[in-house]
């Protein structure tokens, strides 16, 4: 019987991986935001290794120079190569942004399954406070939330992690509302297998696509949200590159032509949001079953 039932939860789970596979291959977008995710994944990985320049350091003679083949992306107020500080920056942002989704799934998955499976007061105790949580804006949440916890990147990385839980919560306790009437739950049901087990073992499964494409998508909200608390002073602290940090110095210049103190930076974090949210929406579509 238990046999049975794991065949029809497998059966009722995402699209077969060859399918998936070959529908995200034919989706050029997805490619595109997969290949630009990639790359700065491999910046902030290997390029502390390659790179000459040290981020921190400073140099009275280079102040403010314009890009040059000595400096490709110029220097900064304190003539600190602005190249050097963009990839390590993106060690940062990068990190934030997984990190923090990974805290929001670590909180909302659990409390959204048990309010979704459970029901009752359970239920309506766990969707009341995510939707009092919920009628703030994330950006607004998280800023608020960075200022009391205070300035650091861990910090930051809890306040974006608790301002996004609310959205796994609401759409894993959908999720689970949905799979709990399938038969094979019921039929899970029927034999006497413990909740916790039933939850494991073919709920969890079958929600894990949803999630998937829901982190990837809010990967580049948090890192929206970090470079936003950097921004602020509220995220990673001087003299630690970090590309909001750097928007907030640069800004300064851009009137004085110094534009490039705050167009690399900001690239960079356009590019990386592009990326993810590409990449989102391709997995989206490559698990959605209904997608020939």
């Amino acid at each position: 019987m238990s046999l049975a039932l794991d065949t029809a939860a497998a059966t009722a789970s995402t699209a077969p991986r060859s399918r998936v596979w070959g529908k995200l291959l034919r989706n050029r977008s997805a490619l595109v935001g997969g290949f630009v995710v990639l790359l700065f994944a491999l910046i902030a990985t290997l390029g502390p290794w390659i790179l000459p320049w040290d981020p921190v350091k400073t140099s009275w003679t280079a102040v403010r120079k314009a890009p040059s083949l000595v400096n490709w992306f110029g220097t900064d107020e304190l003539g600190r190569d602005v190249l050097a500080r963009v990839v390590y920056g993106a060690q940062a942002s990068l990190m934030a942004g997984v990190v923090s989704v990974s805290i929001a799934i670590v909180i909302g998955g659990p409390l959204g399954v048990i309010a979704g499976y459970f029901g009752g007061w359970t239920d309506s105790i766990i969707s009341r406070c995510t939707e009092a949580m919920l009628a703030c804006p994330f950006l607004i949440l998280a800023i608020a939330l960075g200022s009391v916890l205070g300035p650091s990147l861990v910090n930051a990385m809890i306040a974006i992690g608790i301002a996004a839980a609310p959205l796994f919560i609401r759409l894993t306790r959908g999720q689970t509302l949905t799979v709990k009437t399938e038969d094979y739950v019921e039929g899970a049901r029927a034999v006497g297998l413990p909740h916790r087990w039933i939850i494991i073992r073919y709920i969890l499964p079958n929600i894990f696509a949803p999630i998937l494409v829901q982190a990837t998508l809010i990967v580049a909200q948090a890192i929206i949200a970090e470079a936003s608390l950097s921004f602020l002073g509220l995220g990673q602290q001087p003299p630690s590159p970090s590309w909001g940090a750097m928007l907030n110095t640069g800004k300064n210049f851009v009137q004085q032509g110094q534009w490039w103190m705050s167009v690399f930076p900001g690239v960079a974090i356009f590019l990386t949001v592009l990326g993810f949210n590409l990449l989102g929406d391709g997995l989206r579509d490559a698990l959605d079953p209904r997608e020939s």
